[in-house]
């Protein structure tokens, strides 16, 4: 790959961003470019692989499919060819139930569960850019963890496509998920 770095005076794209360095991280959000440095901490990191384990035992002999970061997901706003599409995430975890949005790049399409982990550096991101951006291209479900606090929000689409708080789930809690019955999450595990 070419070493240009991204550059913010014009609209970002997924051929752009193919032709970034590997070593750095970046996500583009309605063409922005947002670096995804520094790497996460240890209580972010714990979090993650936590959370992934429960997911993985529940959803291993499912049609659904578990994904930890990196793990690049393309939201088409439409019938864009992959180098047009302005707007390629890696959210923490990812859970895909249509197989076909599945390719050797990652995730082609709004998977059926996102999670992100909120760190200082990136929740303006994960609270507003990341959230705006979810609801509008139907995620159905989105937690957002905030480690400081040992909560996790979840957020589900109503009928008219909008996000509805439907639980703030604490570390003496099991968060259930209205997307997927039966999905049990141990949080004190979680946020031990």
């Amino acid at each position: 790959m070419s070493m240009s770095s991204p550059k913010t005076d014009r609209k970002c794209t997924y051929a752009d961003y193919l032709n970034w360095p590997d070593e750095e991280r970046w996500e583009i959000i309605d063409g922005v470019p947002y670096d995804m440095s520094p790497a996460p901490s240890t209580k972010h990191q714990t979090i993650s692989m936590e959370l992934s384990g429960q997911l993985w035992a529940f959803f291993r002999d499912k049609e659904c499919r578990v994904f930890a970061a990196p793990f690049d997901v393309r939201l088409p706003q439409g019938e864009e060819k992959d180098e047009n599409i302005e707007n390629i995430v890696q959210p923490d975890l990812s859970v895909i139930c249509d197989l076909s949005k599945l390719d050797e790049r990652g995730c082609k399409g709004a998977p059926d569960l996102v999670i992100e982990i909120i760190s200082p550096s990136t929740a303006k991101k994960e609270l507003n850019e990341k959230f705006n951006l979810y609801e509008r291209i139907g995620v159905p479900e989105y937690w957002v963890v905030f480690p400081k606090f040992d909560v996790i929000v979840v957020y589900h689409l109503d009928d008219s496509g909008k996000y509805q708080k439907t639980g703030d789930f604490t570390a003496d809690q099991i968060l259930h998920s209205d997307l997927f019955p039966g999905l049990e999450i141990n949080l004190e595990d979680v946020f031990k």
